[in-house]
């Protein structure tokens, strides 16, 4: 059985990555069948709960306030209106609701103690639930892992070099310091990238490096598809061809056998026949539902539909890790601090974004 390293270089991952396609293929799938059932894919629902007017400047995202994108700005959803919509999530066949909140950082308050009640009442509907909230501190992390959080997500988004080409209101060390706040806790993580922003092979290697040498490696690691979007920096970039997201998917199993790999955003410009390679590659989750945030995403019939034809059955929840209990609030060992962090803000210039944001005031 393939072994977990994470002595992993880029050099190395390059080599794999660029290893003729059937002879990549062939390795990826031998990996995945060693560590993961290759007819069991999970299916996850993502419920933006908060929507727009983030202050950050990321080139790919419609949710920043700064860029002009037509994306309607919602207050963060109420206990109840979550719930309905993880009722219906779980009845359509997810078993996995994630939850995100356009904001750079998570503050103490009200809003975050509503977002700790959305876990619970989750967690209770025996369901994992996952949250991507910005960033966190370690005393936030170990609230939501009271609350009963399954996972937390913070993708590092590129490799260390490229970062800085596509954000620059927060510093690529704050992804990792995040990532090691969720690791002092009970929590799973869930952390990767978006390929397609224009960055070169080495980029993508560079930002799996990143994430196969940490130890543990995340549970699971999200493989986005840049999704242009009018009024972002990014708008003008082209479609990936499917061989590319078949290349990452192929590369991100082997190099992290025991991974999750889920296959998020961009996959409903893609075809049943390049979804089935990515599967056969090592994908095994999907997203399901007409939204994924603020971007379409694939039908969840078709996607059904999809499942017959290739014979996938639904991943139960708690499949890879055992469910959470939930502490109620007035049980809770961890008090809001009041924290008040230094993320770091780089301030270097990133001409496009700054374009972007005065283009058709």
């Amino acid at each position: 059985m393939s072994i977990t390293r994470h002595d992993w270089t880029k050099e190395e991952i390059i080599a794999v990555y660029n290893k003729p396609l059937m002879e990549l293929l062939y390795e990826a799938a031998t990996i995945h069948r060693e560590h993961h059932d290759p007819n069991v894919v999970q299916i996850s629902t993502l419920i933006s709960i908060k929507t727009g007017g983030c202050s950050e400047d990321c080139g790919y995202c419609p949710q920043a306030k700064r860029y002009h994108t037509n994306i309607e700005t919602n207050l963060l959803m109420s206990v109840e209106d979550v719930k309905v919509q993880a009722d219906k999530a779980k009845e359509a066949g997810s078993s996995r609701v994630c939850m995100g909140a356009a904001w750079r950082n998570v503050k103490d308050g009200a809003e975050f103690d509503q977002v700790l009640e959305m876990v619970r009442t989750i967690n209770k509907m025996d369901m994992e639930v996952c949250c991507t909230l910005g960033m966190i501190t370690e005393n936030q992390a170990q609230r939501l892992a009271e609350a009963g959080l399954y996972a937390y997500n913070h993708n590092i988004d590129t490799s260390e070099e490229y970062y800085k080409e596509v954000i620059s209101t927060r510093g690529f060390e704050d992804r990792l310091q995040t990532i090691d706040n969720v690791r002092k806790t009970n929590i799973t993580v869930c952390s990767g990238g978006i390929i397609g922003m224009g960055e070169s092979i080495e980029d993508r290697a560079g930002m799996l490096v990143a994430l196969a040498t940490l130890n543990p490696q995340p549970e699971s690691v999200p493989i986005n598809a840049l999704v242009p979007v009018e009024g972002t920096p990014l708008a003008a970039e082209e479609l990936i061809e499917i061989w590319e997201m078949i290349r990452m998917v192929a590369t991100t199993r082997i190099v992290m056998p025991e991974t999750q790999v889920r296959l998020s955003a961009g996959r409903i410009n893609w075809s049943r026949e390049g979804q089935a390679m990515c599967f056969f590659a090592g994908a095994n989750s999907i997203f399901s539902g007409d939204k994924l945030l603020t971007t379409p995403n694939n039908d969840l019939n078709e996607d059904m539909k999809m499942f017959e034809i290739l014979g996938l059955k639904n991943q139960q929840p708690f499949a890879k890790a055992h469910q959470r209990e939930s502490v109620e609030a007035a049980d809770s060992k961890f008090a809001p601090l009041g924290e008040k962090p230094k993320w770091s803000r780089p301030g270097h210039t990133i001409e496009r974004n700054v374009e972007a944001t005065v283009k058709m005031k």
